[in-house]
């Protein structure tokens, strides 16, 4: 009688096991269906940008994502029918950011330089633009040559093109690398510094803000192009964002974010018959 009793008890512990890990197992398959589901389902685009760079990225007054940026980025979402979420992310932070995969691509003003490309891919240009001069009122000078000459001296913002250019281009004019834009205007602004080297749209900006001081020579003397910047390897994603560049831009969008945003600049680049960004 004991031996039966113990293998009764002994075949009900195990069907009981048994009983235990199907459960587990049958809990375990739920859990990965619902993941798998919610993953499926949160299809947000992740953007990248530092809102920090007025009219193209910004904010408003309540603290949202507002500009250039920011309303391309929320096309690019209705195109590819996905909710849009923007991260305000330091601009050296933002390709880090992205070969991480805290977000899903980058709309920064970023201009597709080579050495960048190592480390990132890019869409096609969406915005073109240029280095060009921001000058004192009462200077000669007309052009980068002219700029580029013993006894000058030209400024240049750490990190930026303009710095780049500089490098391995001006061989006779002094070079000053300073940290911030605005230290680079007064510089020219108190006749410190000939010329300070930058991108087309910002000095506009800095002459309309220093017309008694300064003036911009807004032809450029190297042209560049932003774009938007994507991991390396994800193809199908960057597809969609050419084709939706290239819609937006047959659909007129770019003409309507030039007349929101930089209509005074696209007056004064058409007055110069120069060539608007977009």
């Amino acid at each position: 009688m004991p031996d039966k009793i113990h293998s009764t008890n002994l075949n009900y512990c195990m069907e009981r096991h048994r009983r235990i890990l199907g459960t587990i197992a049958c809990l375990l398959f739920v859990l990965a269906v619902m993941g798998g589901c919610k993953k499926k389902m949160d299809d947000t685009l992740v953007v990248g940008m530092e809102l920090a760079y007025p009219p193209f990225e910004m904010t408003d007054q309540s603290g949202r994502p507002a500009g250039v940026s920011p309303a391309l980025a929320r096309a690019l979402g209705e195109y590819l029918h996905r909710p849009v979420r923007i991260e305000n992310i330091p601009f050296d932070g933002l390709i880090p950011s992205l070969k991480t995969g805290k977000i899903d691509l980058i709309i920064s003003s970023m201009t597709a330089t080579p050495e960048r490309a190592q480390s990132i891919a890019f869409s096609e240009p969406y915005l073109h633009t240029g280095l060009c001069l921001l000058v004192g009122a009462k200077s000669t000078v007309q052009s980068i040559a002219e700029a580029d000459q013993p006894g000058r001296t030209l400024v240049v913002k750490k990190g930026t093109t303009g710095q780049l250019y500089a490098a391995k281009n001006i061989h006779q004019a002094k070079v000053l690398v300073l940290d911030k834009e605005n230290t680079c205007v007064i510089e020219v602004v108190e006749g410190k510094a000939d010329a300070f080297i930058y991108d087309q749209m910002s000095t506009a900006e800095n002459a309309r803000r220093n017309p008694q001081t300064t003036r911009a020579l807004l032809q450029p003397f190297q042209q560049e192009g932003w774009a938007v910047g994507l991991r390396q390897g994800d193809d199908a994603l960057r597809q969609q964002v050419n084709a939706f560049l290239a819609d937006f831009r047959r659909q007129g969008g770019f003409e309507k974010l030039g007349d929101q945003y930089l209509n005074e600049q696209k007056t004064q680049f058409k007055q110069l018959g120069i060539p608007f960004y977009f």
